[in-house]
């Protein structure tokens, strides 16, 4: 189901007096930007505030729009049907490099997209109820090596970070995980607090449960601990030799001009840093990440070759 909320706006459009006629316009209308995980999450919270404050810089209101499924790659399925005018803006998660690489689909992440500024990057962590046997990572590993295929964890969908990485101990391990795919965070969360899974692999939607006592955080995936975390260790303290943060940005319609981009980027690149927005990235223990647009273009080219080395290795890679 889609959600669509209006993000009120203030202030004046900020279109350059030098600047050509059309870049004067833009904007002409709200703005939609799309969130391609459900409402709730740390996803759509932290994209709505980025919203919120964003459009006093633009002088006109951000439509949010949750569209969930397929891996996170709605959005840039929203984009190849979008009019190139920079109206339509899309989160760009880093599974929009890998799917390509396990599935047929109609669309380029290379081609089908002009990138627009990096955001951040998410703080990825096991989780497992509070009553669980497992205290430690390592006793999960170690249960799943015992009993092949029977470790039931969810992930916030098939190709995504979480689903990858867990995919990749798997492998290293030589052990067997049985993946339940939700649609994102939120509905991820409902099912392990349920008692539907095992464990889960997600990035800190866990955190107030966590907090709550609700559930057990056995570690987390960046590079040091946590600041809010401490007590969790990282993969690379346990000796499993992976970092993953999966970083995002935005990006808009192919053949989008470069003066709307350059636009939307500098609106975006100020709302960024505006202390509301900093604060909902320090709920949910993520960091900016900001590219330029051209950065941010570099970075999806290598990205999605590497992706396809990672795919092929899991053994996930599509037949033709």
């Amino acid at each position: 189901m889609r959600r669509r909320t209006l993000i009120a706006a203030a202030g004046a459009a900020a279109a350059g007096a030098a600047a050509p006629a059309f870049a004067q316009t833009f904007p002409s209308r709200p703005l939609t930007l799309i969130v391609p995980f459900p409402a709730g999450g740390p996803t759509d919270i932290t994209m709505r505030t980025l919203a919120e404050v964003t459009a006093p810089h633009l002088g006109q209101p951000i439509v949010v729009e949750n569209r969930p499924g397929a891996g996170g790659t709605l959005g840039v399925v929203a984009l190849t049907n979008a009019r190139p005018d920079g109206h339509t803006l899309s989160q760009i998660p880093l599974s929009v490099f890998r799917i390509p690489h396990t599935q047929k689909v109609a669309w380029n992440p290379l081609t089908d997209v002009s990138y627009v500024i990096g955001v951040s990057g998410y703080t990825f962590g096991v989780v497992v109820p509070a009553a669980s046997p497992f205290r430690t990572f390592r006793d999960l590993v170690e249960w799943a090596r015992k009993n092949p295929g029977k470790l039931d964890y969810g992930s916030t969908g098939t190709g995504t970070s979480p689903h990858l990485t867990m995919e990749e101990l798997a492998l290293a391990q030589n052990v067997q995980f049985n993946h339940v795919p939700y649609k994102g965070s939120a509905d991820l969360m409902q099912a392990i607090l349920a008692g539907q899974l095992m464990a889960a692999a997600d990035s800190t939607g866990f955190a107030p449960h966590v907090e709550a006592g609700k559930l057990r955080l056995l570690c987390v995936w960046t590079e040091k601990r946590t600041r809010r975390f401490k007590d969790a260790p990282t993969l690379l303290e346990l000796g499993y030799g992976i970092v993953s943060a999966s970083p995002y940005g935005l990006g808009t319609a192919r053949g989008t001009d470069a003066a709307i981009v350059r636009t939307v980027h500098d609106a975006f690149a100020r709302g960024l840093r505006e202390p509301k927005h900093l604060a909902a990235l320090e709920r949910y223990d993520q960091d900016l990440w900001y590219q330029s647009s051209t950065d941010y273009q570099n970075y999806a080219r290598a990205t999605y070759v590497r992706e396809k080395r990672l795919i092929e290795r899991l053994g996930l890679a599509r037949k033709s």
